[in-house]
């Protein structure tokens, strides 16, 4: 091996580990901020008053871990009241409806019990109210909020 493919896979575990720590480096308060500020960022829905109370509902401790994968939370109204609750594997995005008074517990023991696992599958998972989950639901694609003009994602 080369000085400079050690020098290079050094750098890049150290940036990895960097990043994982930052999340961990953080206070509560700031985590629980971050992620709100991250699902302003990207989810079309994002609203202070829809996002916030979401956020709010999972532990930090999962909070931290859909930091570390850079995975984030989504309201989503369109959602339905039957399917309120919605895992976008692939985007990695975690979606709810705020305005179904379930979602919001319903999705933060989701998020909770899944990073708990560590168990991230690539496909879309769809919960009804009751926390079971739904197959072959039919759900609204997520779709990231647009960039603006000139940013980078």
């Amino acid at each position: 091996m080369s000085a400079s493919s050690r020098w290079f896979k050094t750098a890049a575990a150290v940036a990895l580990a960097f990043a994982a720590q930052s999340a961990y480096a953080q206070s509560d308060a700031q985590v629980y901020e971050s992620a709100i500020a991250e699902a302003a960022r990207l989810c079309p829905g994002h609203s202070k008053e829809r996002t916030t109370p979401g956020i709010r509902a999972v532990p930090v401790g999962a909070l931290r871990v859909l930091a570390q994968r850079s995975y984030t939370m989504c309201p989503d109204r369109r959602l339905d009241a039957a399917t309120p609750a919605v895992w976008y594997g692939a985007a990695g995005v975690f979606a709810w409806n705020p305005e179904v008074p379930a979602a919001v517990k319903l999705i933060a023991g989701k998020v909770d019990a899944m990073t708990r696992k560590e168990d991230f599958p690539a496909e879309t998972l769809v919960w009804k109210t009751d926390g079971s989950e739904v197959k072959g639901a039919v759900v609204p694609m997520f779709e990231r909020r647009p960039r603006p003009a000139g940013a980078s994602y």
